[in-house]
């Protein structure tokens, strides 16, 4: 699978039913190219369409199954959901 055919899929989360978002970025080891992280927009700030200062930063560890429109993750939403750096 290509990188640009995992960013078309929508990311749920399997312990709540939430809808995370689709990837927009990952980030993995040159050395060996495996996937250590998929990076989520986080949710809007204000009533839900004004920016986004935060992200979701889900180890790859948490993909539970990758199917043909999502991936399937098993995380705590709120230990994943971090505050942008830039």
């Amino acid at each position: 699978m290509r990188i640009c055919e995992l960013r078309e899929k929508e990311v749920v989360n399997v312990c709540d039913g939430e809808r995370l978002g689709n990837i927009c970025d990952i980030d993995f080891e040159e050395r060996t190219g495996r996937i250590c992280t998929l990076v989520i927009p986080g949710p809007c700030k204000i009533f839900g369409i004004i920016g986004r200062d935060s992200e979701y930063l889900i180890p790859y560890e948490c993909v539970k199954r990758i199917g043909a429109d999502v991936v399937l993750v098993e995380i705590e939403a709120t230990k994943c959901l971090h505050k942008c750096e830039w």
